[in-house]
């Protein structure tokens, strides 16, 4: 068999599941395979049980009862159904509609704490985050309140130097909070628009940093509170989420390394289980690799 008879062949089985329907009325039993092949193809794209279930239950709904004619016509109600569920989802939780305009609006300065484990590319974000500021106008200024992380404040003034941003730093093993505090009021001074914090990755398993965080956020008062999370981590990213949203109640995420072909089932937990909006994805490494997180463009990723 030739290389196009072979790719015929697969194009022909591709949808086989749905080949057996021929005129009739759908009942749950004529289903059941579809929606276990979904089942399966949602939780490996990490799409968390609780999501799937509630996919499912609207695919069931929409399905049983309708009569079609041609396996396309299948394949398409099909099609049709997890789009609207997915889109339902993620439109139930709107993000903020404009941050800069926001920003521009709200006295200044305004303050954003980011926070999230080691690893998932906090820094780098940050660094991303005063780069698009800086390109819509507006005056930064940075806390290098991870006191507790060895390099983590180096990392920062590289970053800070390379976009031209003030740094306000403190001393390893020092007061976090008040470094944020020296930032905020630096900024006062100055007449900066935005302060972005950066913090000490931290998990459940280290209280210190834990409650090291929550003083952060008492004495900034920020406007905002961003958790960072690897798109790549899965469902241990919805853990993440929930831990971190018991203890700071966090105002949305920012996915990092979605270029690194994400299955994007985190997007709709956060959305589902925890009403958490992605804002921003990073897709690449570029300061200008920051794009905020569309709906739209979420669907086209998911049904490529």
């Amino acid at each position: 068999m030739n290389a196009q008879e072979s790719e015929k062949k697969q194009s022909s089985s591709r949808f086989n599941i749905f080949n057996i329907f021929r005129y009739k009325e759908l009942k749950e039993d004529d289903i059941n395979d579809i929606i276990e092949e979904l089942r399966y193809e949602l939780l490996e794209s990490d799409v968390s049980l609780e999501v799937t279930d509630k996919i499912l239950e609207d695919l069931k709904n929409a399905l049983i009862g309708k009569k079609v004619s041609r396996s396309e016509d299948l394949e398409n109600l099909v099609k049709e159904s997890l789009k609207k569920s997915i889109k339902d989802i993620l439109e139930k939780n709107k993000s903020i509609d404009d941050l800069i305009d926001t920003i521009k609006k709200s006295e200044k300065p305004y303050v954003i704490v980011f926070f999230g484990i080691n690893g998932v590319g906090k820094t780098t974000t940050i660094a991303k985050f005063a780069y698009m500021l800086k390109e819509h106008g507006l005056k930064v200024i940075v806390s290098a309140s991870d006191t507790f992380r060895a390099a983590a404040q180096e990392q920062l003034a590289l970053h800070c130097e390379k976009l031209k941003i003030p740094l306000v730093k403190g001393k390893y093993g020092g007061d976090p909070a008040s470094v944020a505090f020296d930032a905020i009021k630096s900024a006062k001074s100055r007449n900066i628009d935005v302060v972005l914090i950066d913090t000490a990755g931290r998990m459940h398993v280290d209280k210190d940093l834990t409650e090291e965080l929550k003083r952060i956020i008492r004495i900034a008062k920020p406007n905002l509170k961003l958790l960072v999370l690897d798109s790549l981590a899965g469902n241990d990213a919805l853990e993440q989420a929930k831990y971190f949203d018991e203890i700071v109640n966090y105002d949305g995420v920012i996915l990092t390394k979605v270029d690194a072909d994400a299955k994007g089932g985190i997007v709709l937990s956060l959305a589902y289980e925890l009403k958490k909006p992605v804002l921003y994805i990073g897709i690449g490494q570029e300061y200008s690799d920051l794009t905020p997180f569309s709906v739209n463009w979420f669907m086209e990723k998911l049904f490529s």
